[in-house]
Protein backbone atom coordinates (compact mmCIF):
# COMPACT_ATOMS: atom_id res chain seq x y z
CA UNK A 1 0.00 0.00 0.00
CA UNK A 2 1.22 3.62 -0.88
CA UNK A 3 -1.35 5.28 -0.67
CA UNK A 4 -4.31 5.97 2.81
CA UNK A 5 -7.26 7.94 2.71
CA UNK A 6 -8.48 8.90 5.59
CA UNK A 7 -12.39 9.57 5.98
CA UNK A 8 -12.59 11.38 9.16
CA UNK A 9 -15.27 13.97 10.52
CA UNK A 10 -12.69 14.53 14.02
CA UNK A 11 -10.25 16.56 13.05
CA UNK A 12 -8.12 20.15 13.58
CA UNK A 13 -8.93 22.39 15.01
CA UNK A 14 -10.79 20.30 17.47
CA UNK A 15 -9.20 18.23 20.15
CA UNK A 16 -9.77 15.17 21.17
CA UNK A 17 -8.22 11.35 21.17
CA UNK A 18 -9.55 10.94 17.31
CA UNK A 19 -7.46 13.89 16.43
CA UNK A 20 -4.63 13.24 18.00
CA UNK A 21 -4.21 9.48 17.72
CA UNK A 22 -4.58 10.14 13.56
CA UNK A 23 -2.02 13.13 13.48
CA UNK A 24 0.19 10.81 14.93
CA UNK A 25 -0.48 8.04 12.56
CA UNK A 26 -0.14 10.42 9.60
CA UNK A 27 3.31 11.18 10.88
CA UNK A 28 4.33 7.59 11.62
CA UNK A 29 2.99 6.84 8.04
CA UNK A 30 4.92 9.30 6.52
CA UNK A 31 7.95 7.64 7.76
CA UNK A 32 7.14 4.23 6.82
CA UNK A 33 7.06 5.97 3.29
CA UNK A 34 2.78 5.83 2.44
CA UNK A 35 1.10 8.62 1.46
CA UNK A 36 -2.03 9.96 3.15
CA UNK A 37 -4.57 12.11 2.55
CA UNK A 38 -7.07 12.82 5.12
CA UNK A 39 -10.49 13.77 4.22
CA UNK A 40 -11.92 16.04 6.87
CA UNK A 41 -14.30 18.77 7.22
CA UNK A 42 -11.79 21.40 7.11
CA UNK A 43 -11.78 20.81 3.46
CA UNK A 44 -15.80 21.25 2.96
CA UNK A 45 -17.95 23.97 4.08
CA UNK A 46 -19.27 23.38 8.11
CA UNK A 47 -21.91 23.92 10.82
CA UNK A 48 -21.79 23.16 14.27
CA UNK A 49 -22.85 20.35 15.82
CA UNK A 50 -26.10 19.81 18.12
CA UNK A 51 -25.28 20.60 21.16
CA UNK A 52 -21.29 20.72 20.66
CA UNK A 53 -21.06 23.82 18.63
CA UNK A 54 -17.00 23.14 19.10
CA UNK A 55 -17.17 20.89 16.39
CA UNK A 56 -17.79 21.38 12.84
CA UNK A 57 -19.65 18.65 10.56
CA UNK A 58 -19.06 18.30 7.31
CA UNK A 59 -22.18 19.80 4.99
CA UNK A 60 -21.24 19.06 1.41
CA UNK A 61 -22.84 16.81 -1.78
CA UNK A 62 -22.02 13.51 -2.16
CA UNK A 63 -20.44 13.96 -5.34
CA UNK A 64 -18.29 16.83 -4.14
CA UNK A 65 -16.91 14.58 -1.68
CA UNK A 66 -16.92 11.36 -4.34
CA UNK A 67 -14.56 13.45 -6.48
CA UNK A 68 -12.26 14.42 -3.56
CA UNK A 69 -11.69 10.46 -3.02
CA UNK A 70 -11.51 9.18 -6.68
CA UNK A 71 -8.78 12.27 -6.77
CA UNK A 72 -6.72 10.90 -4.52
CA UNK A 73 -6.56 7.87 -6.16
CA UNK A 74 -6.11 5.88 -2.58
CA UNK A 75 -4.90 1.91 -2.22
CA UNK A 76 -7.45 1.84 0.92
CA UNK A 77 -9.83 3.68 2.27
CA UNK A 78 -10.59 3.88 6.28
CA UNK A 79 -13.23 4.98 7.71
CA UNK A 80 -12.30 6.58 10.59
CA UNK A 81 -15.85 8.03 12.48
CA UNK A 82 -19.62 7.32 11.74
CA UNK A 83 -20.66 11.37 10.68
CA UNK A 84 -21.50 13.02 7.41
CA UNK A 85 -17.68 12.23 5.90
CA UNK A 86 -17.36 8.48 7.35
CA UNK A 87 -20.97 7.86 5.74
CA UNK A 88 -20.34 9.41 2.25
CA UNK A 89 -16.95 7.68 1.96
CA UNK A 90 -18.47 4.23 2.75
CA UNK A 91 -21.87 4.58 0.55
CA UNK A 92 -18.70 5.09 -2.33
CA UNK A 93 -16.62 2.10 -1.11
CA UNK A 94 -19.92 -0.07 -1.25
CA UNK A 95 -20.68 1.04 -4.65
CA UNK A 96 -17.91 0.60 -6.21
CA UNK A 97 -17.00 -2.89 -4.16
CA UNK A 98 -14.16 -1.22 -2.77
CA UNK A 99 -12.65 -3.00 0.28
CA UNK A 100 -12.48 -0.36 3.20
CA UNK A 101 -11.83 -0.72 7.05
CA UNK A 102 -13.23 1.42 10.02
CA UNK A 103 -12.64 2.03 13.43
CA UNK A 104 -14.40 2.28 16.65
CA UNK A 105 -13.53 5.51 18.70
CA UNK A 106 -16.81 6.71 20.69
CA UNK A 107 -19.02 4.99 22.57
CA UNK A 108 -22.01 7.39 20.92
CA UNK A 109 -24.83 4.88 22.61
CA UNK A 110 -24.07 6.15 25.82
CA UNK A 111 -22.73 9.89 24.69
CA UNK A 112 -26.21 10.05 23.09
CA UNK A 113 -28.27 8.62 26.00
CA UNK A 114 -26.47 10.82 28.34
CA UNK A 115 -27.87 14.08 26.03
CA UNK A 116 -31.41 12.89 25.17
CA UNK A 117 -33.77 9.53 25.87
CA UNK A 118 -32.75 7.76 23.32
CA UNK A 119 -32.42 3.78 23.79
CA UNK A 120 -28.74 2.70 23.47
CA UNK A 121 -29.95 -0.47 21.34
CA UNK A 122 -31.40 1.98 18.73
CA UNK A 123 -28.03 3.26 18.15
CA UNK A 124 -25.89 0.43 18.56
CA UNK A 125 -28.07 -0.88 15.79
CA UNK A 126 -27.46 1.83 13.56
CA UNK A 127 -23.53 1.18 14.71
CA UNK A 128 -23.56 -2.67 13.82
CA UNK A 129 -24.68 -1.49 10.53
CA UNK A 130 -21.92 0.78 9.64
CA UNK A 131 -18.95 -0.95 10.98
CA UNK A 132 -20.06 -4.54 9.65
CA UNK A 133 -20.03 -3.44 5.75
CA UNK A 134 -16.53 -3.13 6.44
CA UNK A 135 -14.07 -5.67 6.56
CA UNK A 136 -12.22 -4.80 9.49
CA UNK A 137 -13.45 -2.72 12.57
CA UNK A 138 -10.63 -1.74 14.84
CA UNK A 139 -11.03 -1.26 18.51
CA UNK A 140 -8.26 -0.08 21.04
CA UNK A 141 -8.85 -2.56 23.76
CA UNK A 142 -9.80 -6.04 24.78
CA UNK A 143 -13.10 -4.88 26.72
CA UNK A 144 -14.43 -3.11 24.40
CA UNK A 145 -13.60 -6.13 21.42
CA UNK A 146 -15.88 -8.37 24.22
CA UNK A 147 -18.54 -5.32 24.30
CA UNK A 148 -19.16 -5.03 20.93
CA UNK A 149 -18.89 -8.51 19.57
CA UNK A 150 -22.02 -9.06 22.54
CA UNK A 151 -23.38 -6.43 20.16
CA UNK A 152 -22.90 -8.33 16.88
CA UNK A 153 -20.25 -6.46 15.26
CA UNK A 154 -17.90 -8.59 13.10
CA UNK A 155 -14.23 -8.72 11.96
CA UNK A 156 -12.86 -6.70 14.83
CA UNK A 157 -9.08 -5.87 15.27
CA UNK A 158 -6.92 -4.82 17.87
CA UNK A 159 -5.37 -1.19 17.32
CA UNK A 160 -3.73 0.33 20.50
CA UNK A 161 -2.47 3.58 20.94
CA UNK A 162 0.90 5.25 21.89
CA UNK A 163 2.27 8.22 23.40
CA UNK A 164 5.25 10.53 23.04
CA UNK A 165 7.27 9.84 25.94
CA UNK A 166 9.92 12.73 25.05
CA UNK A 167 7.06 15.49 25.25
CA UNK A 168 5.58 13.75 28.47
CA UNK A 169 7.69 13.60 30.97
CA UNK A 170 8.63 14.01 34.34
CA UNK A 171 10.12 17.77 34.97
CA UNK A 172 11.74 17.99 38.44
CA UNK A 173 9.61 20.74 39.32
CA UNK A 174 6.18 21.65 40.26
CA UNK A 175 6.34 25.91 39.31
CA UNK A 176 3.49 24.92 36.07
CA UNK A 177 0.82 24.53 39.05
CA UNK A 178 1.77 26.55 42.12
CA UNK A 179 -1.09 25.19 44.32
CA UNK A 180 -1.63 23.43 47.73
CA UNK A 181 -1.23 19.83 47.51
CA UNK A 182 -1.68 17.12 46.28
CA UNK A 183 -2.68 18.44 43.28
CA UNK A 184 -5.50 15.78 41.34
CA UNK A 185 -5.80 16.58 37.63
CA UNK A 186 -8.23 15.77 34.65
CA UNK A 187 -7.36 16.35 31.39
CA UNK A 188 -10.03 16.33 28.71
CA UNK A 189 -13.25 17.71 27.14
CA UNK A 190 -15.38 19.20 29.72
CA UNK A 191 -18.68 17.30 28.30
CA UNK A 192 -21.78 16.12 30.11
CA UNK A 193 -20.43 12.02 28.83
CA UNK A 194 -17.15 12.68 30.73
CA UNK A 195 -18.92 12.53 34.27
CA UNK A 196 -16.72 14.97 35.43
CA UNK A 197 -19.27 15.58 38.28
CA UNK A 198 -18.06 12.74 40.17
CA UNK A 199 -14.63 13.87 40.31
CA UNK A 200 -15.53 17.55 41.32
CA UNK A 201 -18.03 16.17 44.05
CA UNK A 202 -15.22 14.45 45.51
CA UNK A 203 -14.24 15.15 49.31
CA UNK A 204 -10.01 15.43 49.04
CA UNK A 205 -7.31 17.22 50.35
CA UNK A 206 -4.98 19.88 48.50
CA UNK A 207 -6.91 21.03 44.53
CA UNK A 208 -8.63 19.67 41.66
CA UNK A 209 -7.61 20.86 38.50
CA UNK A 210 -9.44 20.96 34.97
CA UNK A 211 -7.62 21.47 31.33
CA UNK A 212 -9.87 21.57 28.57
CA UNK A 213 -12.66 23.06 26.84
CA UNK A 214 -16.45 21.79 26.29
CA UNK A 215 -20.01 22.74 26.71
CA UNK A 216 -20.27 22.00 30.37
CA UNK A 217 -17.46 23.72 31.40
CA UNK A 218 -19.81 27.13 32.39
CA UNK A 219 -21.95 25.04 34.48
CA UNK A 220 -19.44 22.92 36.26
CA UNK A 221 -17.45 26.12 37.26
CA UNK A 222 -20.71 28.16 38.75
CA UNK A 223 -21.22 24.37 40.59
CA UNK A 224 -17.56 23.63 41.62
CA UNK A 225 -16.17 27.42 42.52
CA UNK A 226 -13.24 26.28 44.41
CA UNK A 227 -11.44 23.83 41.44
CA UNK A 228 -9.48 25.83 39.01
CA UNK A 229 -10.32 25.33 35.55
CA UNK A 230 -7.46 26.04 33.15
CA UNK A 231 -8.99 25.61 30.05
CA UNK A 232 -7.04 24.24 26.76
CA UNK A 233 -3.77 23.93 26.82
CA UNK A 234 -1.22 22.05 24.05
CA UNK A 235 2.66 21.38 23.75
CA UNK A 236 4.92 21.84 26.06
CA UNK A 237 1.88 23.85 28.52
CA UNK A 238 -0.05 21.30 28.21
CA UNK A 239 2.99 18.79 29.15
CA UNK A 240 4.23 20.78 32.72
CA UNK A 241 0.89 20.50 33.98
CA UNK A 242 0.85 16.77 33.69
CA UNK A 243 4.19 16.58 35.42
CA UNK A 244 3.09 18.94 37.91
CA UNK A 245 0.22 16.96 39.22
CA UNK A 246 0.67 14.65 41.81
CA UNK A 247 -2.04 12.02 40.93
CA UNK A 248 -4.85 12.00 37.38
CA UNK A 249 -8.05 11.16 37.83
CA UNK A 250 -9.95 10.14 34.98
CA UNK A 251 -14.16 9.97 35.91
CA UNK A 252 -15.39 8.63 32.42
CA UNK A 253 -17.35 5.55 32.59
CA UNK A 254 -17.31 5.65 28.62
CA UNK A 255 -14.21 6.12 27.00
CA UNK A 256 -13.06 3.46 24.89
CA UNK A 257 -9.09 4.03 25.34
CA UNK A 258 -7.98 7.24 26.40
CA UNK A 259 -4.41 8.75 25.45
CA UNK A 260 -4.76 11.47 28.45
CA UNK A 261 -3.94 7.72 30.58
CA UNK A 262 -0.49 7.17 28.58
CA UNK A 263 0.14 10.68 28.82
CA UNK A 264 -0.36 11.28 32.61
CA UNK A 265 1.80 8.18 33.41
CA UNK A 266 4.35 8.70 31.20
CA UNK A 267 4.65 12.43 33.03
CA UNK A 268 5.03 10.25 36.31
CA UNK A 269 1.60 10.70 37.14
CA UNK A 270 -0.35 7.93 38.58
CA UNK A 271 -4.17 7.36 37.60
CA UNK A 272 -7.57 7.09 39.48
CA UNK A 273 -10.41 5.73 37.37
CA UNK A 274 -13.29 3.29 37.78
CA UNK A 275 -12.79 -0.11 36.70
CA UNK A 276 -14.33 0.08 33.18
CA UNK A 277 -13.42 -0.01 29.29
CA UNK A 278 -10.63 1.92 28.80
CA UNK A 279 -8.49 2.06 32.12
CA UNK A 280 -8.99 -1.27 32.86
CA UNK A 281 -7.53 -2.03 29.59
CA UNK A 282 -4.81 0.50 29.83
CA UNK A 283 -3.79 0.90 33.86
CA UNK A 284 -5.55 -3.01 34.41
CA UNK A 285 -3.03 -4.80 37.24
CA UNK A 286 -0.21 -2.92 36.19
CA UNK A 287 0.42 -1.38 39.45
CA UNK A 288 0.34 2.04 38.00
CA UNK A 289 -2.95 3.29 39.10
CA UNK A 290 -6.13 2.23 41.50
CA UNK A 291 -9.19 1.30 39.78
CA UNK A 292 -12.76 1.38 41.97
CA UNK A 293 -16.31 1.97 42.39
CA UNK A 294 -15.01 4.27 45.30
CA UNK A 295 -13.31 7.13 42.80
CA UNK A 296 -11.97 9.09 46.16
CA UNK A 297 -10.40 5.90 47.82
CA UNK A 298 -8.71 5.12 44.44
CA UNK A 299 -7.44 8.86 44.28
CA UNK A 300 -5.61 8.57 47.84
CA UNK A 301 -3.98 4.95 46.98
CA UNK A 302 -2.68 5.97 43.69
CA UNK A 303 -0.81 9.28 45.57
CA UNK A 304 1.23 6.30 46.85
CA UNK A 305 2.23 5.02 43.61
CA UNK A 306 5.73 5.33 42.25
CA UNK A 307 6.19 8.08 39.47
CA UNK A 308 8.93 5.96 38.07
CA UNK A 309 7.32 3.42 38.13
CA UNK A 310 4.20 4.65 35.98
CA UNK A 311 6.95 6.25 33.87
CA UNK A 312 8.01 3.12 32.64
CA UNK A 313 4.74 1.63 32.01
CA UNK A 314 3.69 3.92 29.97
CA UNK A 315 6.78 3.85 27.71
CA UNK A 316 5.95 0.41 26.45
CA UNK A 317 3.69 1.98 24.33
CA UNK A 318 4.70 3.55 21.28
CA UNK A 319 2.82 5.41 18.22
CA UNK A 320 5.10 3.56 15.61
CA UNK A 321 4.27 0.24 17.16
CA UNK A 322 0.42 1.73 16.64
CA UNK A 323 1.27 2.11 13.12
CA UNK A 324 2.01 -1.23 12.03
CA UNK A 325 -0.17 -2.74 13.79
CA UNK A 326 -2.77 -0.79 11.68
CA UNK A 327 -1.06 -1.58 8.78
CA UNK A 328 -1.23 -5.31 9.63
CA UNK A 329 -4.81 -5.21 10.44
CA UNK A 330 -5.38 -3.62 6.89
CA UNK A 331 -3.46 -6.95 5.68
CA UNK A 332 -5.92 -8.97 7.28
CA UNK A 333 -9.04 -6.87 6.37
CA UNK A 334 -7.88 -7.38 2.26
CA UNK A 335 -7.82 -11.41 3.39
CA UNK A 336 -11.20 -10.80 4.98
CA UNK A 337 -12.50 -9.45 1.54
CA UNK A 338 -10.93 -11.37 -0.70
CA UNK A 339 -13.07 -14.56 0.75
CA UNK A 340 -16.34 -13.09 0.16
CA UNK A 341 -14.24 -11.96 -3.30
CA UNK A 342 -16.22 -8.43 -3.47
CA UNK A 343 -19.32 -9.91 -4.43
CA UNK A 344 -22.86 -8.87 -3.52
CA UNK A 345 -23.17 -11.18 -0.50
CA UNK A 346 -19.78 -10.74 0.55
CA UNK A 347 -20.40 -7.31 1.05
CA UNK A 348 -24.06 -6.67 2.42
CA UNK A 349 -24.64 -9.61 4.54
CA UNK A 350 -22.68 -8.24 7.09
CA UNK A 351 -23.96 -4.57 6.22
CA UNK A 352 -27.38 -6.01 7.09
CA UNK A 353 -26.50 -7.61 10.66
CA UNK A 354 -28.42 -4.85 11.91
CA UNK A 355 -30.90 -7.34 11.45
CA UNK A 356 -30.08 -9.40 14.58
CA UNK A 357 -30.68 -8.60 18.16
CA UNK A 358 -28.37 -6.56 19.93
Amino acid sequence: MKRLLIATDAWAPQVNGVVRTFERMVDEFGRLGIDVTILAPSDFRTIPCPTYPDIRLAVSRPRTVRAAIVAAEPDHIHVATEGPLGFIARRWCLSKRRMFTTSFHTKFPEYIRARAPIPKSWTYSWLRRFHNAGSGCMVATPSLERDLTQHGFRHLMRWSRGVDGAVFRPRGDDRALDLPRPICLYVGRVAPEKNLEAFLSLDLPGSKVVVGEGPARRALESAFPEVYFLGFREGEALAETYAAADVFVFPSRTDTFGIVLLEALASGVPVAAYPVTGPADVVGGAGVGILSEDLRTATLAALQIPRERCREFALSYGWQASARQFLDNVGRAEAIFALGNGSEVGLHRSDDAASRPA
